[in-house]
């Protein structure tokens, strides 16, 4: 018993310095995006050297695997920053508001899907109704639903051709379906189900049969290939195979032209202009929270985020622009940016 009092003393001194910061950490923790990724490294670095606080720690967890780490709790163990690469999720808000956790949201660009291949393969010219239906889990066939039974792009073509009014053969080739796609915890993913998916089976009529859920369900036969929170390896794999195609963010491409090709979607190419113009249907935003209640605790985040959401960073003119991140519209920034004063708590609905 009496080793036991001894101890409370010890117990008590160690909660109360950690509560009033003496020992907290001095390092920012982010987490998050691996489409971000690249983004929020260059602002930290420019940021540990530019200041007096350390070069923030940034883990490229995915947009998923961050929110989960991010809303797990208010304390020194758990991050201070997550990226996305979509929207948080009323789950994951939800998730954040049981553990205490309030969080500041923020836009820092825009982004656009890339559906890509080796550059010395064909270049395609498609539409999200070739995407969704190369793709998805099932399809309708005989007055019910069945495994995707479409093997090569030739089949797309005839089954697109037979079930959207109006649409022709577009003479894809008889090559097998083979498309590396990001995994489940992936913003990426999430993006690609909703823009390119879902969208595709409203467009192709095929929406009503395959339910919502059913929409951005990818099939497990071997033509859609999860790869992990590495778009670099969907670069290597691409530029080693012909035949094979990928799905990731418009900056991994923009730094990978001398490799890869980004396919026509909808009749819109992959570029700058129509990603801002949100013209090219895989165009999406890009995101970063903060836990607001972390700031004043662990030094230097308000900071480090004047240096991030800033004309230096995110204009046409900042050194974010050469990385291949689509700058926001001029009232867009100015929303962000009025955000840095007081940082409000974010609601999902």
């Amino acid at each position: 018993m009496k080793k036991i009092v001894a101890l409370l003393p010890v117990i008590f001194l160690s909660t109360t310095f950690l509560s009033t910061g003496v020992f907290a950490r001095d390092q920012i923790k982010v987490v998050g995006s691996s489409t971000v990724y690249p983004f929020v490294t260059i602002v930290a670095e420019k940021f540990g050297k530019g200041t007096k606080f350390k070069t923030p720690a940034i883990e490229s967890t995915g947009s998923g695997g961050g929110m989960k780490l991010f809303c797990a709790g208010v304390g020194l163990q758990h991050p201070d920053v997550t990226n996305a690469s979509r929207r948080m999720k009323e789950k994951e808000f939800k998730l954040c508001n049981k553990n205490g956790v309030t969080a500041t949201e923020f836009v820092v660009g825009n982004d656009g899907l890339a559906f890509s291949n080796n550059i010395n393969a064909r270049k395609f010219e498609i539409s999200i109704m070739h995407i969704a239906a190369a793709l998805a889990e099932k399809l309708p066939r005989a007055g019910g639903l069945e495994e995707n039974w479409l093997k090569t792009w030739k089949e797309v073509d005839a089954f697109v051709a037979g079930n959207a009014t109006g649409q022709p053969l577009i003479g894809l080739p008889n090559t097998p379906i083979r498309v590396l796609v990001p995994p489940p915890t992936s913003g990426t993913r999430d993006a690609m189900g909703s823009l390119f998916m879902k969208n595709g089976h409203k467009k192709l009529g095929t929406y009503a049969d395959v339910g919502k859920k059913g929409a951005k369900k990818l099939r497990e036969d071997g033509a859609a290939i999860e790869v992990g929170e590495n778009d670099n390896l969907i670069i290597e794999k691409l530029a080693a195979d012909e035949q094979l195609f990928g799905v990731f963010g418009y900056s991994f491409f923009d730094q990978n032209r001398d490799k890869v090709q980004a396919s026509i979607v909808d009749g819109v190419a992959l570029n700058f202009e129509n990603i801002a113009s949100y013209k090219y249907p895989g165009a999406r935003p890009l995101f970063t929270y903060v836990k607001r209640e972390h700031l004043g605790v662990i030094p230097g985040i308000k900071e480090f985020f004047r240096e991030f959401i800033s004309t230096k960073a995110l204009s046409m003119d900042g050194y974010l622009y050469p990385a291949g991140l689509v700058p926001l519209s001029d009232a867009d920034f100015k929303t962000e940016t009025g955000k840095l004063k007081d940082f409000p708590a974010v609601t999902i609905k």
